[in-house]
């Protein structure tokens, strides 16, 4: 994940500027936030988290950036797209919300062309190539969310 792409304006750092404020949040554990700029792709995605009893939330990158401090979902599934670029503006709200809440969460999935090391990509908890069924997705999405409610 490189380059920022952020709604001109937006300072995210502000939505978290009163430390009192920001303390005690918690994540909504029944919320995931899906990302990306291809609809179909938040679609399927949706659907899948649905399975697993979750409410999704589907925004494109750049209205995520607004809404993620908002709902503060357990889990952000990110599409990077054909570069891996395509949600990097909404990494910095990620690592705010965590900073706040004094916890890894939300956890991050990224849905990626080639397989990768999450490791790799900074704050991403889990990496799943595409194309992915949801055999393979919503393992991954019950695990993190079941570490998150630990």
């Amino acid at each position: 994940m490189t380059a920022s792409r952020v709604e001109p304006g937006f300072d995210q750092d502000s939505v978290f500027s009163d430390r009192d404020a920001a303390h005690g949040l918690a994540p909504d554990l029944s919320r995931v936030l899906v990302i990306g700029n291809s609809q179909i792709t938040r679609i399927v995605v949706s659907k899948i988290v649905e399975r697993s009893g979750l409410r999704p939330i589907s925004e494109n990158p750049m209205s995520a950036v607004r809404v993620l401090p908002l709902v503060f979902p357990a889990l952000v599934i990110l599409d990077g797209g054909p570069d891996n670029s395509d949600c990097d503006g909404v990494m910095a709200g990620v690592v705010a919300l965590r900073r706040a809440a004094g916890r890894s969460l939300p956890a991050v999935i990224l849905l990626t062309n080639r397989a990768a090391d999450p490791a790799s990509f900074g704050m991403v908890d889990a990496v799943v190539t595409k194309p992915f069924t949801t055999e393979q997705l919503q393992p991954v999405v019950d695990r993190l969310l079941q570490r998150a409610r630990a």
